[in-house]
């Protein structure tokens, strides 16, 4: 059976984690089982931020089934044509599953699941002429489909980007040896301290402005700057140089640390993003870097530290005080980095106070970042990993003139029920930005925080 006759059904946490989810499978057919709506109705109503992305799903339901009548609703109301090479429009309609009187493959009609599997059994069973495939973020949901009997389970993976985390960009190039060995043509030129290389970009085929070249003998350490047609120019940043940066009494421990603290100090980059495993250093070196940008350099007036406050617990509502005192429990990293900075002075608390207040430190949830338009700020979003890729573009697209945002994350570290190391929208942002003269990714690969860390993160 070819593909161009599917039917998709499609899970509830599709519509949460992509409201408009149903407008992406072009011109195959779309079924939403009753049991779908009943579950965003009564999650719209809840005080959590999934609450807003039911609320615009069962919206824009309503703006494209608005005008149809109970019988097209039900036969299945054509969709907006979203794409000029497609030839027929998909249909999208609502299926009826409490009309199922049996139980179809053994499944009680009990629980919501269970339902939703049994209305992609019964269009199975009824549509033999089509291929019906029942559409989960729900790893269980998609081992009982196929234990009931549904020939096609899949994840939701329009959003998804790369297919394997390995293949994920780095935001660097390492070379074998000695990078000078590599290079067959080049045309330098010095302009005041820097020097700029013109390479054939045969070198690296799939370059990007903003990528580092390192080489593992140590004698090279650049930036492409720029690429044109079949030549790049690599700016030489110096490996000596690059382990010499120092902000805040901190000085890179290798050469990652070095290609971050570079990024992270340069102000025409707006956009930063580290990730790497624990214990790599990407809190420390992000907060020693904004505070030397604030307080001593005065490029931003303020540090914004935000993070996602994953549901391992409740919201942060049922914690007493401000919106600072209630984020204080997530952002004990950013409150130890703060204590690492200033562990050798006098009085450590006394200097942290003083820091928040020089620095304009502010602790905000990412919940009430929506709406707001931020100015000469350098914006912390930490634990990146556990957002998806709507959450972090509402984040992003609040930085205004002057702002520079850092998203560190580490993707093997996911609380999210929903997200996984190639949908998280941590690995989204890295590939969609990867090719944007403003921003700069650097994987920093290898863990500084003690032989512990190392061999726990290799190891378990």
């Amino acid at each position: 059976m070819n593909e161009e006759s599917t039917i998709y059904v499609l899970d509830t946490n599709i519509l949460l984690h992509e409201p408009f989810a149903f407008l992406s499978f072009q011109e195959h057919d779309v079924v939403i089982p009753m049991t779908v709506l009943e579950e965003l109705d009564s999650i719209k109503d809840r005080n959590k931020d999934v609450s807003r992305d039911a609320r615009v799903a069962i919206r824009a339901l309503e703006d494209l089934l608005s005008n149809a009548t109970p019988e097209q609703v039900l036969a299945g109301v054509q969709l907006p044509n979203t794409n000029e090479s497609q030839v027929t429009p998909g249909h999208i309609s609502i299926f009826n599953d409490f009309s199922l009187e049996q139980e179809i493959g053994g499944l009680s009609k009990n629980e919501n699941d269970n339902r939703i599997i049994q209305t992609a059994l019964h269009l199975q069973r009824e549509r033999q002429d089509k291929r019906v495939v029942l559409v989960t973020k729900d790893i269980n949901m998609r081992l009982k489909g196929k234990g009931a009997g549904l020939k096609f389970v899949e994840d939701y993976r329009t959003d998804q980007l790369v297919d394997d985390i390995k293949f994920l960009t780095k935001g660097y190039h390492k070379f074998e040896g000695d990078f000078w060995q590599k290079v067959k043509n080049c045309e330098s030129e010095t302009t005041g301290r820097y020097t700029q290389h013109i390479m054939d970009r045969d070198l690296i085929p799939a370059a990007f402005l903003n990528e580092y070249l390192i080489d593992e003998d140590e004698t090279f350490a650049g930036k492409i700057v720029g690429v044109e047609n079949d030549k790049m120019s690599v700016m030489d940043l110096g490996h000596e140089r690059l382990m010499g940066r120092n902000a805040w009494g901190i000085h890179p421990k290798n050469i990652y640390q070095g290609m971050a603290m570079d990024a992270l100090l340069d102000p025409d980059i707006d956009l930063v993003i580290l990730t790497g495993p624990a214990g790599c250093g990407k809190t420390l070196l992000a907060l020693a870097t904004a505070l030397e940008m604030v307080v001593e350099r005065g490029v931003y007036d303020k540090v914004i530290v935000t993070r996602s406050t994953p549901e391992l617990a409740e919201s942060i509502g049922f914690l007493p005080g401000t919106e600072e005192e209630k984020m204080a429990p997530w952002l004990a990293a950013i409150t130890d980095s703060l204590e690492v900075l200033h562990k050798q002075d006098e009085s450590m608390s006394g200097s942290m106070n003083y820091i928040i207040e020089k620095a304009n430190i502010q602790f905000k949830s990412v919940n009430f970042m929506r709406g707001r338009s931020i100015q000469n700020a350098i914006v912390l979003l930490d634990e990146a990993q556990n957002l998806t890729a709507a959450q972090l573009k509402t984040i992003i697209t609040r930085c205004g003139e002057g702002t520079k945002i850092v998203c560190s994350g580490n993707l093997a570290q996911i609380d999210s029920n929903y997200l996984t190391a190639l949908t998280s929208g941590l690995t989204f942002i890295v590939e969609r930005f990867k090719d944007y003269p403003g921003s700069a990714t650097v994987n920093l690969n290898g863990v500084v925080r003690s032989s512990l860390a190392a061999f726990a993160e290799e190891n378990l």
